[in-house]
C-alpha cells in the first residue's frame, strides 16, 4: 500500500485541529521580518492542499507539490471548490525530484513534511530548492523534534470519525534514528460495510543543527531555528520547531 493512499480521503477529518491560518500568519511574519517581497509560493509536500488554499486565499500565486497522487486528488477537488485570483498549480513530485517551470519567491513545508525525507536525500532536496527559489527568497519549514519522535516509541493512538477510524502504533528505531508508524485505516462504505487498509509511514529524527549545516552546505544563509510559531529560540522539550533560511 502506497504512502498516503488509503489515508488521503480521510486525512482532513483526522487533522481538523490544525490551525493553518495561524501557521500562514507565521509565514507572513517571516516574510516581513526578512524583507522578502513574496508573490509566488511553493507549498512543498502540500498534501490535501489546505495550506495551499489558505495562502492562495491571501492573494499569493501557489504551486503545490506532493509525491502522493491520492493526496493531490483531494487537493484538486478542494481547490476547485474555491475561487482564487490565480488558481494554484499542483504537481505530483517527490521532494528530491522537484522540477518547476520557473522560480518562486518563497517555499514552505508544513506539518513535518521534511521528517519524511531520508537523511541521504536531504542534500538533493535542498539543492533542488536552491534551484527554484529566487535569489533573495526564503524557505520555511517545520519538523517534529528528535525528542518528540523518540518519545512516541511504543505508543498507540486512535483517530476516529463517524465513518472512519485509524489505529496507529509508533516504534522508534534508535539505530536508524527513525520512527515507524503502522496505520490500520477503517472506512465505512456506501454499502454499510467496513473496509480495512494498512499503511506504514517513516519519519526521520533530524537534528536541527544538522539541518542547518546541510542548508548552509547547499548555499542557504541566515538559517534561524525557532520554537513552534513563536519566532523565539526553542525551549527544552519542544515538540515542533520551525527553520527559516534565505536563498542569496
Amino acid at each position: 500500500m502506497g504512502l498516503y493512499t488509503s489515508l488521503a480521503p480521510v486525512y482532513d477529518e483526522f487533522t481538523g485541529d490544525v490551525d493553518y491560518k495561524k501557521t500562514a500568519d507565521f509565514y507572513e511574519s517571516v516574510f516581513k521580518a526578512r524583507s522578502v517581497s513574496v508573490k509566488t509560493v511553493l507549498d512543498l509536500a502540500c498534501g490535501t492542499g489546505s495550506m495551499t488554499a489558505e495562502l492562495a486565499s491571501r492573494g499569493y500565486e501557489l504551486i503545490g507539490t506532493d509525491m502522493s497522487a491520492e493526496m493531490l486528488a483531494v487537493a484538486a477537488e478542494k481547490l476547485d471548490s474555491e475561487s482564487f485570483a490565480i488558481k494554484p498549480m499542483l504537481l505530483c513530485q517527490p521532494m528530491e525530484e522537484l522540477d518547476l517551470y520557473g522560480t518562486v519567491d518563497a517555499a514552505v513545508c508544513c506539518l513535518d513534511g521534511l521528517n519524511y525525507v531520508a537523511p541521504e536525500l536531504l542534500d538533493e532536496v535542498f539543492h533542488r530548492l536552491m534551484l527554484f527559489i529566487r535569489p533573495g527568497g526564503v524557505f520555511i519549514f517545520d519538523i517534529n523534534t528528535p525528542e518528540k519522535l523518540r518519545g512516541l516509541d511504543g505508543q498507540a493512538f486512535l483517530d476516529e470519525t463517524d465513518d472512519a477510524y485509524c489505529v496507529w502504533r509508533a516504534e522508534y528505531d534508535a539505530e536508524n534514528k527513525a520512527v515507524f508508524y503502522g496505520m490500520d485505516i477503517f472506512r465505512l462504505g456506501a454499502d454499510g460495510k467496513w473496509t480495512r487498509d494498512f499503511e506504514e509511514h517513516i519519519e526521520y529524527a533530524h537534528e536541527p543543527e544538522m539541518l542547518k549545516v546541510r542548508l548552509e552546505k547547499a548555499g542557504f544563509t541566515d538559517v534561524a531555528i525557532t520554537g513552534d510559531l513563536t519566532g523565539k529560540p526553542p525551549e527544552a522539550g519542544e515538540s515542533r520547531i520551525y527553520i527559516a533560511a534565505m536563498r542569496h
